[in-house]
């Protein structure tokens, strides 16, 4: 009986402690959600680009706010901070640090703008597992206080600007046995030897990886035969390093999981071996920018079923392109430019690969094979970037219109005639076909809202300039230099636009500058260079500029005086025009300036000496400057200066030549021809 009465009440404690567990399952403690809110309040952060702590708040239940996850017992086991636009508010002695059980910290992509370090309060949450902090902004040394983060799984610490000294990197991960995830992108190892062994420091206390990110970390030299013990990897991430002494065969045979294979600009040198086939569980490949030699092999696609990005840009490829290649139904993205591979290409080929999104063929040696081009067959290609640079096309692929394209490339082929209207699209926002044989462009057209950038230089485009940019557009850049244009120019720009370069340079342009180019509403640049531009230099240009250059025009008047106190210019050409006057005092205020010519104008001034640091190009040659050729202020990146065919008089003496270091040839070289 009394054993009965025992595991009755045993049977009713379980069941309520489950009842309470259940009823307190995510119901936040007062005292976390106290400390949720002080947190928020630390923190400094742009409250119209937050979507997260901006909605914190003492009404609801706090661990189902944004970015806020819970245990069972109620206390903050996750926070997701990440792209909250937070740039201060975490030191040593934050908030955020007295939340015990933490074990998923997230701050990726916040803006602690390189002048913050990561805080050492950081090593009071040992119950950490997921720690991120990539893209954030921090600065400095990373802290020896994540060496004691024992659970730690996955740890990414990339894209900041932070140092491994003390600790290195072997002190960082030798307590960090449970990881299995490594981001160290950009993370500067600044001891030679290290470096050099920074692959048997991370195979020897870390063998269980399955991530392993180090992208521009000065790896150097072959790697270690322990690295090839990794076994475990499906991630791998080395782009940036020297890898010239690494072999692609040691790679395919030693990582049979491999998912992930990223070793763009490594040095690469050599063929593709064949049995690159053999890691058939590969999504993602790039191997661009290297000095990858020979020709694909045909069963180099074979076993690759699951492919989705091929990136094998920028190496010395060559042969044809193998059919193997359309054998792949998943692919998304084929980045084959700037190779060697010849022959006819046939775009038929595609048609096998329906789900590709991004092609790209330019700067080889192929002939560009468009196939039917009535056809409407290709409407059901997913093809959002096409890019046929330099593929000896004559005429616009007529496939092209029944396909929704976002950005489309045909520069230097051999296409004459008139741009066709529906080369426009609906979602175009890149467009580039300079260096064709083009004269004029077919009306109706209309420019989608999306473009954002044009290029049509070195066409044959005559007649007035008739663009017409709608309010709403979001076009950034636009080049159609070095055309047969002429006539006034007729650009209509909205006042209120995003056009941040333009170019119109070598054309004959006349006229007066008219002043609807005064209306961007961010830095912008400018190129009117090389045209018959009369008139003055309207002042509102100088109002929001970042390049300027209106040389080899018939300018006059003066530069007008009104640089404003917040200058961003950094580039300024007004050569051979016919300018008078004198340097604005205001150009001061352009503390950014780098690069200065008013050569070949009428000017009439003292040696302009302007508190401007940065400026590495001056030239003042055939004007009227006049005067001793004094100036006590520092250029210390001054590399060149043209005085030439002015009315200076005196001596040098007063100029501070020691100043000028960037002059200076590095260690003991001397000038070519001397002694």
């Amino acid at each position: 009986m009394l054993s009965n009465l025992m595991l009755l009440f045993i049977s009713i404690l379980v069941s309520s402690f489950i009842f309470t567990t259940h009823s307190y399952n995510n119901k936040c403690l007062r005292h976390q959600e106290i400390l949720l809110l002080q947190l928020k309040d630390e923190l400094i952060f742009n409250s119209s680009l937050s979507t997260k702590l901006v909605r914190w708040n003492e009404s609801g239940e706090c661990c189902k706010w944004h970015g806020v996850e819970c245990d069972a017992s109620g206390y903050v086991v996750s926070l997701q901070l990440d792209g909250e636009a937070i740039s201060g508010g975490v030191g040593d002695s934050s908030s955020l640090f007295r939340f015990k059980y933490l074990q998923k910290l997230n701050l990726a992509y916040n803006d602690f703008g390189y002048t913050h370090h990561i805080p050492k309060g950081i090593g009071n949450l040992t119950y950490l597992t997921h720690l991120n902090l990539s893209n954030a902004g921090f600065v400095g040394q990373v802290p020896s206080e994540i060496s004691s983060l024992t659970r730690l799984a996955s740890l990414d610490i990339s894209a900041n600007s932070l140092n491994l000294e003390h600790p290195n990197l072997e002190m960082l991960v030798q307590n960090l046995t449970e990881l299995r995830e490594l981001h160290l992108d950009g993370v500067n190892m600044s001891s030679f030897h290290e470096r050099k062994s920074q692959g048997h420091i991370i195979s020897s206390h870390l063998p269980n990886l399955t991530t392993l990110s180090m992208v521009g970390c000065g790896l150097y030299g072959p790697l270690p035969q322990s690295f090839w013990q990794l076994h475990s990897l499906s991630i791998l991430r080395l782009d940036e390093n020297d890898l010239s002494a690494v072999a692609l065969h040691d790679l395919v045979s030693n990582f049979p999981s491999l998912a992930t294979l990223t070793l763009s600009d490594c040095r690469l040198k050599g063929c593709i071996p064949s049995t690159f086939a053999n890691l058939t569980k590969l999504i993602h490949v790039d191997l661009s920018h290297n000095s990858l030699t020979g020709s694909l092999p045909s069963t180099f696609f074979e076993g690759l079923s699951n492919l989705f990005h091929l990136n094998l840009m920028a190496n010395i490829f060559s042969g044809n392109i193998p059919q193997s290649l359309f054998a792949l139904p998943s692919l998304l993205e084929l980045d084959l430019s700037y190779n060697q591979f010849n022959g006819t290409f046939q775009l038929d080929n595609f048609r096998s690969l329906p789900n590709l999104t991004l092609l790209d063929l330019s700067g080889n040696s192929l002939s560009v094979d468009a196939g039917n081009v009535n056809s409407s067959s290709y409407g059901g290609l997913q093809l959002k970037s096409l890019s046929l640079a330099s593929c000896n096309l004559s005429k616009f692929p007529d496939f092209i219109k029944h396909l929704d394209l976002k950005a489309l490339n045909l520069a230097n082929n051999q296409i004459a005639g008139e741009i066709p209207s529906w080369v426009w699209g609906t979602q175009l926002d890149h467009l580039d076909l300079s260096l064709n044989l083009l004269t004029d462009m077919q009306k109706p057209y209309h420019i989608p809202a999306c473009l954002q950038a044009i290029r049509l230089e070195s066409n044959q485009l005559k007649g007035e300039l008739q663009l017409s940019i709608p309010v709403e557009s979001q076009l950034h850049y636009i080049d159609v230099a070095n055309n047969l244009l002429s006539g006034e120019l007729q650009l209509h720009i909205p006042f209120i636009s995003d056009v941040r370069y333009l170019s119109l340079s070598h054309n004959n342009l006349n006229g007066s500058i008219p002043t609807f180019l005064c209306n961007a509403t961010h830095p912008s640049s400018l190129d009117l260079s090389g045209n018959i531009l009369s008139g003055s230099i309207p002042p509102c240009l100088l109002a929001n500029i970042f390049a300027l250059d209106l040389s080899r025009n018939n300018i006059s008047g003066n530069i007008p005086d009104i640089f404003p106190m917040d200058c961003g210019l950094n580039y300024l050409d007004l050569n051979n025009n016919t300018l008078e006057g004198k340097i604005p005092k205001s150009l001061e205020h352009c503390k950014w300036l780098e690069y200065m010519n008013v050569g070949n104008n009428m000017m009439n001034d003292t040696f302009p000496c302007m508190r401007t640091s940065t400026l590495r190009v001056l030239v003042l040659h055939s004007n009227g400057f006049h005067g001793h050729v004094r100036c006590h202020i520092s250029w210390p990146n001054l590399q060149i200066l043209d005085i030439s065919s002015n009315h200076f008089s005196g001596s040098l003496e007063s100029i501070n030549f020691s100043s000028w270091m960037a002059m200076e040839l590095p260690g003991d070289e001397k000038l070519r021809g001397g002694p």
